[in-house]
């Protein structure tokens, strides 16, 4: 095993060299002015990685929402990933995930009472002119993944890495997963270690610190995954049955864990952490649950032979599968998704927020 390893590294290492060149070009392109930014009138704030997913973009992008809904008038612009439309999209309420993608029809959802506009479109210039012509009260935007996006001049840009695989420990595509290189951070105002333990150590920031190495303007965050309550998949289903809690489940309980996003690991190891006993079906990240899929999870859901047995799912994929018609009607009542929010590990007395308005309350305009 591991001589293929070597034997595909060997292969893959000339490829990211190259890849490494292409990108390198292209920024040195952005550098020099050639390749030309568009700047705005208004605050722009860029939500992103260097890795090819799972370093949790759409939770940090509804911090940095939630963050500042009170104090400006937000649009939420993405490119709407595996969406099958094209072009510039504004979401409404007759939007489905396949109009603008499970990421901006989970935020548009979230955020609908709020007023916060969210639209979807490739060219991200052309979709934030869109969103001030529908909306010229918009006093700022927020890009979802679009650190690689250099057509727009952000006013802040946040960069997120894991805490289990840091940039710095990565290659560039295809050996590894980075889109760019890591010094490419240094284009981050804002670092924001992901996914952290609740057991951090004043050793493991300063280890943090100086590995990473930062600039004095850029600020170093560190953030964790706060699981909520469950939330039913079909509310109607439940007709007055009381939500489950995973903390008054043990052992006697079974459950089908069932995730399509980059990394289940943590929402795995969270389920399994209150002694639950769980099975899993992994599909790839933003997959679309066709018929044979729901009859497999149909199978495997027959399978458990405990009375106490329920279907659980991440929030991210409660999007796709709320709204699959082929989602079997006798498991609805048993199905449920698991809320997360992310919470900032106190270090020096800084979280998001307050880093967010105050480089926002220093220079207002972009």
């Amino acid at each position: 095993m591991a001589k293929k390893g070597c034997l595909a590294s060997l292969f893959l290492y000339p490829l990211s060299l190259l890849y490494g060149m292409g990108v390198g070009i292209r920024n040195l392109m952005f550098n020099k002015g050639i390749l030309k930014q568009q700047s705005f009138n208004i605050p722009v704030i860029v939500v992103g990685n260097l890795t090819v997913g799972g370093a949790g973009k759409t939770p940090h992008t509804e911090y940095v929402i939630n963050a500042l809904t009170g104090e400006y008038r937000i649009g939420m612009l993405s490119r709407g990933y595996r969406r099958k439309t094209k072009g510039f999209v504004l979401a409404s309420a007759n939007s489905r995930p396949e109009d603008i993608g499970d990421e901006p029809y989970q935020i548009y959802r979230k955020f609908e009472k709020k007023k916060v506009m969210v639209a979807v479109c490739e060219k991200r210039v052309d979709g934030i002119r869109r969103m001030l012509e529908l909306d010229p009260s918009l006093n700022l935007i927020v890009l979802d993944d679009a650190f690689q996006h250099r057509y727009v001049k952000p006013k802040i840009s946040i960069l997120l890495t894991e805490y289990s695989t840091p940039a710095y420990n990565d290659s560039l595509l295809p050996l590894g997963r980075l889109r760019e290189p890591v010094k490419a951070m240094n284009r981050a105002d804002i670092v924001i270690l992901t996914k952290c333990p609740d057991d951090l150590k004043p050793v493991d920031y300063r280890i943090f610190k100086e590995t990473f190495d930062l600039f004095p303007y850029q600020h170093l965050l560190f953030s964790k995954y706060c699981y909520l309550p469950l939330v039913p998949l079909f509310p109607e289903a439940l007709r007055g049955e009381k939500v489950p809690e995973l903390c008054q489940m043990g052992p006697g309980n079974t459950v089908l864990a069932v995730a399509g996003v980059a990394n289940p690991r943590p929402f795995i190891r969270y389920l399994r952490s209150y002694g639950i006993k769980v099975k899993v079906m992994v599909f790839n990240d933003h997959h679309n649950f066709n018929h044979s899929d729901m009859i497999a999870i149909q199978k495997k859901f027959a399978t458990i032979k405990s009375p106490d047995k329920f279907l659980i799912t991440t929030e991210k994929d409660a999007v796709r599968l709320s709204n699959n018609p082929y989602f079997p009607p006798n498991m609805r009542s048993r199905s449920f998704y698991l809320p997360i929010s992310v919470e900032f590990v106190p270090q020096d007395g800084d979280n998001l927020a307050y880093v967010l308005k105050q480089i926002l309350r220093k220079s207002p305009g972009n």
